[in-house]
C-alpha cells in the first residue's frame, strides 16, 4: 500500500464491505485493507460459472432491485445490468401459481366460475391494482363475506403458513397479527415479484461487480483471513461487516439466524421450470428450487437447479450447511442486539454495517445505502443526509 495515508481495515468482502472500501479509496484517497475469511470475495452474492457455462449464485438467488435512483446510478458505475424482472411461483395442489397472490393466482387455482366470483367481489370492494391484507377479510364484521373469508383461509393455509414453518420454524400458533398482516392479495394481474423501478442482474455476475468496486490501487484484498488473526494496531478505522456478537465474543449471548444450504443438481433439459424461483410451501423438505439459468439467459442444453433447505444456525459447527443466512428478528434477538449496539457505541473509529454487523435482513440496495450512509458520516464528520456530493468522483465509466 502507498505510505503516508490513513489506513482502514474492512472486515468482509461482500457488497457492504466493497461499497465502504470503494468510497474510502476513491473519494478520500485513503488506504484500505479488506479481508474475508472465505477463499473468495463477494460474500453471499458470490457467483461463478460451472462446467455447463451457467453462472451459479452459490448462496441462492440475488436480484438487484431499488427505487432509489442514486443507488442505481452508483452501482451502474461498476457493471452493466440486464433487464431481468423477477417472478416467483408456488406449487399449490399440484398447480404452479404466481406469488404473491394476485388475480392470476385465483384463476389458476379455482374453477373459472368461482374465480370470476372472487375477482368481482375483490374489485368491487377494493378496486383494481390494490394490495389488501387477508386480515381485512376476517376482521371487518360489517363487511364479512364468506367467499372472501374462504379465500383468506386458503391463501393462509396453502401459500403462507407451511412455508413460514420451513423458513422460520414458526408454528401456526406463534403467528402474530403483525406477521399475518403481511399476507396479502393484489387486485391486478402483474406477476412481478418486486415493484421497484430499477431491477436486474449484473451481466457479468456479482463477483465481477465486486471485483470492479475494489479495483483501486489503494485497496489491498486478503481472502482466507479471519479477523481474529489480524493485528488491528495501526489502523485509523475499522469497518466490520461480520457478526456483531462474534466481534464481542458473544458476551451478551448468540444472535439467532436461520441457515440455508443449497443442493445443486444438473438436469439434461434446457429449462427445468418456468421461473427462476419456484416455492414449495406444502411439499418436500426444501423451501424452493432456484434455476440460475434464467437470470442471465445463458445458453446451454443442460440446466442447474438448487434446492434450498433451511435449518437453525448452530454456533461451533463449521460446514457448508451451517451459516448465518437469515437473521431471526424476534423480541429476544432484538434485545440481545441492542446490548451489542450499545457496546459498539463505546468504541472509537469502529463501524458496524451490513447484514451481520447491523443484524438486519438487508436487500442489496439497502446494504449499499447503509454503507454510503456510514461513509457520509465519516466524510462530513457527522451523520448527514445523503447528497449528490457522495458522487463527486469522476469515475463514471462502466467497467467490464
Amino acid at each position: 500500500m502507498p505510505q503516508g495515508k490513513k489506513k482502514n481495515l474492512v472486515v468482509g468482502a461482500g457488497i457492504s464491505g466493497a461499497a465502504i472500501a470503494e468510497r474510502i479509496a476513491n473519494i478520500l484517497n485513503e488506504n484500505v485493507l479488506i479481508i474475508d475469511k472465505n477463499p473468495n470475495i463477494g460474500g453471499v452474492c458470490f457467483d461463478y460459472k460451472d462446467t455447463t457455462g451457467i453462472t451459479i449464485q452459490k448462496y441462492g438467488s440475488h436480484i438487484f432491485h431499488t427505487n432509489l435512483e442514486y443507488i442505481w446510478k452508483y452501482i451502474n458505475k461498476f457493471t452493466k445490468f440486464n433487464t431481468y424482472m423477477h417472478t416467483v411461483s408456488a406449487i399449490v395442489d399440484s398447480k404452479e401459481v404466481p406469488m404473491p397472490a394476485n388475480l392470476n393466482t385465483i384463476c389458476d387455482i379455482f374453477s373459472p366460475s368461482f374465480a370470476k366470483k372472487l375477482e368481482d367481489k375483490l374489485i368491487k370492494k377494493y378496486g383494481y391494482n390494490n394490495k389488501i391484507s387477508i386480515l381485512e377479510f376476517k376482521t371487518k364484521p360489517l363487511f364479512w363475506d364468506k367467499d372472501l373469508d374462504f379465500l383468506a383461509n386458503y391463501i393462509y393455509e396453502k401459500l403462507f403458513i407451511h412455508l413460514e414453518e420451513k423458513q422460520w420454524n414458526i408454528r401456526p400458533c406463534d403467528i402474530t397479527p403483525a406477521l399475518a398482516f403481511k399476507i396479502f392479495i393484489v387486485t391486478n394481474r402483474n406477476n412481478g415479484y418486486f415493484e421497484d423501478k430499477y431491477q436486474g442482474v449484473p451481466k457479468k455476475g456479482y463477483s465481477k461487480l465486486i471485483e470492479n468496486m475494489l479495483g483501486n490501487e489503494n485497496i489491498k484484498i486478503l481472502t482466507g483471513v479471519d479477523f481474529k488473526n489480524i493485528d488491528t494496531q495501526g489502523f485509523d478505522r475499522i469497518f466490520y461487516t461480520g457478526p456483531i456478537d462474534e466481534f464481542f465474543d458473544y458476551k451478551y449471548g448468540v444472535l439467532g439466524y436461520r441457515s440455508a444450504h443449497f443442493e445443486l443438481e444438473e438436469e439434461n433439459v434446457e429449462y427445468y421450470q418456468k421461473n427462476a424461483v419456484v416455492n414449495y410451501p406444502n411439499n418436500y423438505g426444501f423451501t424452493r428450487i432456484h434455476e440460475f439459468k434464467h437470470y442471465l439467459r445463458e445458453k446451454s442444453n443442460k440446466t442447474i437447479i438448487a434446492k434450498e433447505y433451511i435449518s437453525d444456525f448452530i454456533l461451533g459447527i463449521d460446514n457448508n450447511k451451517n451459516n448465518r443466512s437469515y437473521p431471526i428478528l424476534n423480541t429476544k434477538n432484538k434485545k440481545i442486539y441492542k446490548l451489542y449496539k450499545d457496546e459498539a457505541k463505546k468504541l472509537n473509529n469502529v463501524y458496524f454495517l451490513g447484514r451481520l454487523g447491523d443484524f438486519k435482513n438487508y436487500t442489496i440496495d439497502e446494504s449499499i445505502k447503509r454503507a454510503l450512509e456510514v461513509f457520509n458520516s465519516i466524510k462530513y464528520e457527522a451523520p448527514a443526509p445523503l447528497v449528490s456530493a457522495l458522487y463527486e468522483d469522476k469515475q463514471e465509466t462502466v467497467k467490464d
